[in-house]
């Protein structure tokens, strides 16, 4: 049986190194991003952004967008590095 991809480590980044997906379908309104900001400012980023190993976004551009209205300069992000283009 071949076991899962296990998650080894965060680490955190800069906000300015990420590359949000120009083909991510998901839209945040502008009162989904302060929703989410104010989640963030309450309870920390307890959510790493998902990314490629060449710093695109595949998942949290709401957080990404989150962030960026909060001021953050780093972000706590995992890399999947074992994804393929398919």
């Amino acid at each position: 049986m071949k076991h899962p991809i296990t998650v080894e480590r965060i680490e955190r980044r800069s906000i300015h190194d990420l590359i949000a997906n120009p083909q991510n379908a998901r839209l945040h309104s502008e009162e989904q991003i302060r929703q989410i900001a104010a989640s963030i400012a309450e309870f920390g980023f307890v959510n790493p952004v998902l990314i490629g190993p060449d710093n695109v976004i595949i998942a949290g551009h709401g957080r990404m967008a989150a962030a960026r209205q909060l001021a953050l300069e780093d972000v706590p992000v995992i890399v999947l590095d074992h994804l393929t283009p398919a």
